[in-house]
């Protein structure tokens, strides 16, 4: 298996490679140059197997070298990966347990994916990327100390810091818009631990961070000289193929669980509602659909900045807008890079014209795809909007009608899937991917609940939450207003660079 750049055909790296240098050079993002398929009965033997066994039947398709090659990666190795990620690190034995909720028109459930260290859908990567890259690193870049760079706009952060915390021979820079998450997701990652972490919140949303981290990997000069002195810069973004491809893991588990439920029949169509904001969940939906799991609709749920529902609807991707913030802050993103690789992937691995397209993004904020492209798009995508009163409508609404307590994110892909289904009558079973636990964004779930303007004060939330719906918060929030804050610093967007030199 090698990988390409989505700007550069030229290019050819392993998967080692890819993952242990985040970018390519010239700023496109690594693609498989070719998608593996399920041969004849192997969702049947995945089905069988648990999560684990799953995430090392998956992860050898995409990490293979060719024989005998320096990258080569051993099954016993994946293996290893796999079961440090995720053994003991999850509250429940699933990992990623899918639970049906009652509909009114179509089968419904939900994939939890917020059972992990931070309780956040990032944990399923991120627990596993620290030891993709640090194999990857040993195969790839003699020794060098890896210093890693994140722009998060919540939940990435936290997962990354745990994940890389004390992680010999990584060091950890974070990034995140100082007024543009919540007061959990900023506790989190202020308090964090580990002797090679570090927190900076930037003056700006988190566009600006994103650019800001973009603009230091792709500085040749500053690549060069961090060389000389043996560190290399890496991303645990879903910029990162090795951040991506864990991600792939769990679709593929939610339809084996839903079969072994006797919820679907074997190649039952399924579609997934999934709350976007840098498109890379959703775009492992693609890759396993591509993969031959039999996925139906992917519907792309954006929140009041909507960039991707109107791109969906007319071709046009324009970050030339409103920036707004909102109660769903991990999607209040205008510059969703993922996109790109799906861009790469509809035209055929044309990276000359996707190359245009993203020059035209960086100059002028804006590009168009031809309209047979994006028809080609919409036949397995669809997409929908919501306002920040549609989403604490919808968490009241399946709270009170089934008992569920949705995030502020997950509740935006409850709503886009309910307007989907209402628009076509389609009544195909359906899973509504729920990215964050509750009680990371408590004040405005319970708020949506009760009706009651929100609390001031976040944990104060938490606890009238928790007495007031009898579900229990996490034990990784339960104390975090206690734990002592370590970072408190501040830079605008254009000083990161210099901030990076300064601390490392």
């Amino acid at each position: 298996m090698l990988y390409t750049s989505t700007r550069a055909g030229s290019v050819r790296a392993t998967a080692a490679q890819a993952i242990a240098q985040g970018i390519s050079r010239e700023g496109g993002l690594f693609v498989p140059e070719s998608i593996p398929r399920f041969g004849p009965g192997e969702l049947d033997a995945l089905a069988r197997m648990d999560y684990i066994g799953r995430a090392e039947h998956i992860l050898a398709k995409f990490l293979s070298a060719e024989e005998g090659g320096p990258a080569a990666w051993r099954r016993e190795e994946i293996a290893c990966c796999v079961q440090a990620a995720y053994q003991g690190t999850f509250s429940q034995p699933e990992i990623t347990p899918v639970r049906p909720l009652p509909s009114n028109n179509g089968q419904l459930s939900v994939l939890e994916l917020f059972h992990g260290p931070t309780c956040a859908f990032k944990d399923l990567a991120l627990q596993l990327l620290p030891h993709l890259l640090t194999a990857s690193a040993a195969k790839t870049q003699q020794g060098k100390e890896i210093i890693i760079l994140v722009a998060t706009s919540g939940d990435t952060g936290k997962a990354a810091l745990e994940g890389f915390r004390d992680v010999p021979g990584t060091r950890i820079i974070i990034f995140y818009p100082s007024e543009g998450v919540s007061a959990v997701q900023k506790l989190q990652m202020v308090t964090q631990e580990g002797a090679n972490t570090l927190v900076v919140g930037v003056k700006g949303n988190f566009d600006d961070a994103q650019t800001g981290v973009k603009e230091i990997f792709t500085d040749p000069a500053l690549r060069t000289s961090f060389a000389e002195e043996g560190r290399v810069f890496s991303s645990a973004n879903s910029i990162n193929w090795g951040r991506l491809v864990p991600q792939i893991i769990y679709y593929v588990s939610a339809y084996c669980d839903l079969r072994n439920q006797r919820r679907l029949w074997p190649g039952e169509s399924l579609h997934f509602a999934v709350p976007t904001g840098n498109f890379g969940n959703i775009l492992a939906g693609y890759f396993a659909k591509m993969m031959g799991l039999p996925v139906g609709r992917l519907i792309c749920a954006s929140n009041r900045n909507r960039i991707l529902t109107d791109f969906f609807t007319t071709g046009q991707y324009d970050r030339n807008r409103a920036f707004h913030t909102t109660l769903s802050p991990s999607m209040d993103i205008l510059i969703s890079s993922n996109l790109e690789r799906l861009l790469w992937l509809a035209t055929g691995g044309n990276s000359e014209m996707v190359a245009g397209w993203m020059r035209q993004l960086s100059t002028t904020g804006a590009y168009e795809i031809p309209g047979a492209l994006l028809a080609q798009l919409r036949e397995t995508f669809s997409a929908g909007a919501c306002n920040d009163t549609q989403t604490k409508n919808t968490i009241h609404q399946y709270y009170t009608r089934s008992g569920y307590l949705a995030d502020t994110h997950t509740a935006v892909a409850l709503r886009a899937l309910e307007d989907y289904r209402n628009a076509t009558g389609d009544t195909t079973p359906a899973v509504v991917v729920a990215t964050a636990s509750p009680y990371k964004f408590a004040a405005s779930v319970l708020s949506a609940i009760t009706g009651a303007p929100e609390a001031g004060d976040e944990f104060a939330a938490v606890a009238a939450l928790e007495a007031l719906t009898g579900v229990p918060c996490p034990a990784p929030l339960k104390r975090l207003h206690e734990k002592e804050v370590r970072f408190t610093d501040t830079c605008s967007p254009w000083k990161m660079k210099e901030y990076v030199l300064q601390h490392v």
